[in-house]
């Protein structure tokens, strides 16, 4: 099994994921910079250009939602629920709310305040972070209600929901999301924080982002 990655948020949920569950597989680093993501040989494998990508025998798998279902059906793991249908759905609705709802809400902060700095891409744009606070806030609210008296965005325990919910909210200090007053996103966020290849989902030769 070969993954192929960049250090950014949609890869760090699965490179999360792989070290949570112990799974052995070839990381491979590709550099955005030097044009790596758009080479014929990465162009064959992933036609969007964009990383993580999955190569595991036969199985070609780009989008990281896909990646990690994949990664607990190998490893027998309930993060992704194959026994239980509704804990099945349940997951796949945070899923799909993370990239309709929760990821344009967080990403200009995301991208203006992190990938901009990894990427030496200039500073970050006031005015589109001024623009994105009615959409944050509007998604935090909705985040932070369900979250109360959770320690887990579904199921009742970890599942690839939190990894995808928490991949860009985890910068939220360093990015300036106004979360300020959403105690049971900060609490969560917190708890991710725990799980040690949360905490540190870079392999292990690699600086921490």
């Amino acid at each position: 099994m070969k993954i192929y990655w960049i250090h950014a948020q949609a890869p760090l949920r699965v490179l999360a994921l792989v070290k949570h569950l112990g799974i052995e597989a070839e990381l491979v680093r590709i550099d955005p910079v030097t044009g790596g993501l758009h080479t014929p040989e990465y162009k064959a494998i992933n036609p969007n250009k964009k990383a993580p990508t999955l190569v595991d025998g036969e199985i070609v798998l780009f989008e990281s939602a896909a990646i990690m279902a994949h990664l607990c059906i190998k490893a027998d793991s309930d993060m992704w629920p194959t026994e239980n249908l509704e804990e099945q759905v349940e997951v796949l609705r945070w899923l799909t709310w993370n990239e309709g709802h929760w990821t344009p809400a967080v990403g200009p902060y995301y991208v203006e305040k992190i990938v901009k700095k990894t990427f030496n891409m200039g500073p970050p744009d006031v005015t589109v972070l001024e623009k994105s606070e009615k959409n944050c806030l509007k998604y935090a609210k909705v985040l932070d209600a369900h979250l109360a008296g959770k320690d887990f965005a579904a199921a009742g325990r970890l599942t690839v929901a939190d990894f995808s919910l928490g991949s860009m909210a985890r910068y939220w200090k360093e990015a300036d999301m106004p979360f300020e007053n959403f105690p049971n996103i900060t609490r969560w966020l917190d708890g991710l924080e725990q799980i040690p290849a949360w905490k540190n989902p870079w392999p292990a030769d690699e600086k921490v982002a």
